[in-house]
């Protein structure tokens, strides 16, 4: 092993992304993973729980940032405005990270196991916001339409990104996605 360099978290991930796509994730093992970033197993199993976690870790984040962006819009919005707010917050998040994103959406679609991840995930950021929107006052079953349709809004337009070989940011992607949805609502 090589002396100590910093950001092994950053390192672990970049390592397990590489390997994935070369190899696949289910050939790919947390000992290759640790040597291909110059680490140890141990240190690998101090950042993730498990190689799948490698994939997942920032989802976390990416809820508490779209809820707390629903939460923090102004009382008297609506609740598809507020979400929108969120929608907004997560986009910027992805900034000069189309590259990664990608990458690591085309390990995920690959893998049926991962696949079931990524659902669970979004399940959880929904029901995560239907509880934002109930706190501010959303009844049911408005709260829980309007987080799905947030969640859905969400999922096309990160992968109409993804599918862009253009410059544009997520966000243009998310608000076309979220204008569309609002075409749909009024049927139009």
């Amino acid at each position: 092993m090589s002396r100590w360099e910093p950001n092994a978290r950053g390192r672990l991930a970049e390592a397990a992304l590489e390997l994935y796509r070369e190899r696949g994730y289910e050939q790919t093992t947390v000992a290759e993973i640790a040597k291909r970033a110059g680490l140890t197993e141990r240190t690998f199993f101090r950042h993730y729980a498990d190689k799948r976690e490698v994939l997942f870790s920032g989802a976390g984040e990416l809820q508490e940032l779209f809820v707390r962006a629903v939460a923090d819009a102004p009382g008297s919005a609506a609740p598809i405005d507020a979400l929108a707010r969120g929608l907004d917050a997560v986009s910027e998040a992805f900034a000069g990270r189309r590259a990664f994103a990608r990458a690591r959406h085309a390990v995920i679609t690959a893998n049926a196991e991962l696949r079931e991840r990524e659902l669970i995930k979004l399940a959880s950021l929904s029901a995560a916001l239907a509880e934002t929107l109930r706190r501010r006052g959303v009844t049911e079953p408005a709260a829980g339409l309007a987080a799905e349709a947030g969640v859905a809004v969400f999922k096309i337009g990160f992968e109409r990104w993804l599918a862009d070989d253009g410059e544009r940011e997520m966000a243009e992607s998310v608000r076309e996605a979220l204008s569309a949805f609002r075409a749909v609502a009024a049927g139009k």
